[in-house]
């Protein structure tokens, strides 16, 4: 599998095991979930910086974690959503973006 790829899917079980964190508060049934999604999110960056940079990787990964449990907050867990937060999650994903671009 192609090294970015391994990493969006590392990043986005980043976003599955904190969604779990999030959930086994109140249902301890949320402890495999976060135990899958972090394992495969662990594996998928280690063979990810085999080829990408680890700065860069690191960043996209934390990025889509990041950005991804944002708005899994605000969509699901009825976080608030400001213009400005929306504003700056745009510009998050903008960075993310140039940063794949660029390496």
């Amino acid at each position: 599998m192609n090294a970015w790829t391994l990493l969006i899917l590392a990043g986005l079980l980043e976003v599955g095991f904190t969604t779990a964190l999030k959930l086994e508060q109140k249902n301890k049934n949320y402890f495999w979930m976060f135990l899958v999604c972090a394992i495969g999110s662990f594996g998928m960056l280690s063979q990810a910086i085999t080829t990408i940079p680890l700065g860069t990787a690191y960043a996209v990964w934390t990025g889509i974690g990041a950005v991804g449990t944002t708005l899994v907050g605000m969509l699901v867990f009825r976080d608030r959503a400001t213009p400005l937060s929306l504003i700056l999650l745009a510009l998050a994903v903008l960075l993310i973006v140039l940063l794949k671009v660029t390496s």
